[in-house]
């Protein structure tokens, strides 16, 4: 089994626009009412699938339960979400305790789908799962104590190990964060945790000086792995959510050769100005097709959404304007 490859949700840049990523006009593609018991549909997942596209996506319904559910679409941007959540069965272990489920990522590597969300056991940690087909799906062992959040596997082995990215963090809206990395011979047992990236200082690129996290899964280029990410300022209204972007190094991903000193998108359509949680960029995929690469993310942890780019111009970008 392979992942497959379709066309990508696509949209030129609009005449007069000289952004380096830009909106999709019809922003967003899924409302927060989208199935039956939903709240809020955001921060969610999208891959290559058979002739379309699946997905892994966060649903809180009206007690604002947090879980995660699949869904399927021709296009990329009219989906079908199941209207119940994911059931997991056991996978390389039998412990598949789950308080609550949210913020899912979601990449191929070798024969199967895997997924890493932010998983509720005693408090957020990085859960990890697999499925061949978005219809049946197994839990494998937590990746990490708690507490943690914005786990980002890596698509392929590095140095015959899998990588995945995450941020240390609290029990609760937590006020700091930088990006690590670990390994892992058979994706139960991680180790050899190394920093990646830290905050910026204020005064340089106050936009991600309060905490950072990966977004989604890494890309890989002939310069470096892709990465994009989300920042946090902490300001008088609260948090303010941004997108970035970093190259990593092929072969060390603790390389960081170039990061955004200004965020490539930032909280200013309406829908990212105003919802549950205002003020929200949160990138979580990105599907690329040659040089392009649209990217999904929550806006005002209420919405999807998606922008557009170029990957050369996001990279001629970034050694133009790295920190």
């Amino acid at each position: 089994m392979t992942a497959q490859s379709v066309m990508i949700p696509w949209q030129d840049r609009p005449e007069g626009c000289n952004d380096i990523m830009w909106r999709f006009s019809e922003n967003p593609i899924i409302n927060r009412y989208a199935i039956p018991t939903s709240n809020s549909i955001f921060n969610s997942a999208v891959i290559p699938f058979e002739d379309g596209f699946a997905g892994v996506f966060r649903c809180d319904n009206k007690a604002v339960q947090m879980n995660i559910f699949a869904g399927f679409s021709k296009d990329g941007i009219n989906w079908d979400i199941n209207h119940n959540p994911i059931e997991m069965k056991a996978g390389n272990t039998e412990m598949i305790e789950s308080d609550y489920k949210y913020d899912p990522r979601v990449t191929f590597i070798e024969d199967r789908y895997w997924i890493t969300w932010c998983n509720g056991y005693n408090g957020p940690t990085i859960g990890i799962g697999y499925t061949f087909d978005f219809k049946e799906f197994f839990q494998c062992e937590n990746a990490f104590l708690p507490f943690n959040r914005n786990g980002v596997l890596f698509p392929e082995k590095i140095n015959g190990k899998y990588a995945m990215l995450s941020r240390p963090s609290d029990n609760g809206h937590t006020p700091f964060g930088d990006i690590y990395i670990s390994y892992s011979p058979d994706m139960k047992y991680w180790g050899e945790h190394r920093c990646v990236m830290k905050v910026t200082p204020f005064e340089d690129s106050a936009w991600q000086c309060t905490k950072i996290g990966g977004g989604p899964v890494p890309i890989k280029t002939e310069e470096g792995w892709l990465l994009f990410y989300h920042g946090v300022i902490n300001t008088c209204r609260g948090f303010r959510y941004s997108m970035g972007a970093a190259l990593l190094d092929l072969e060390d991903p603790t390389k960081v050769l170039y990061r955004t000193k200004p965020y490539l998108l930032a909280p200013a359509e309406l829908y990212e100005l105003t919802g549950d949680v205002p003020n929200v960029v949160f990138p979580c995929a990105a599907l690329t097709e040659g040089d392009k690469v649209t990217v999904y993310y929550g806006a005002a942890d209420t919405v999807v959404a998606i922008a557009f780019g170029y990957i050369s111009e996001i990279i001629d970008f970034m050694k133009k304007n790295s920190i």
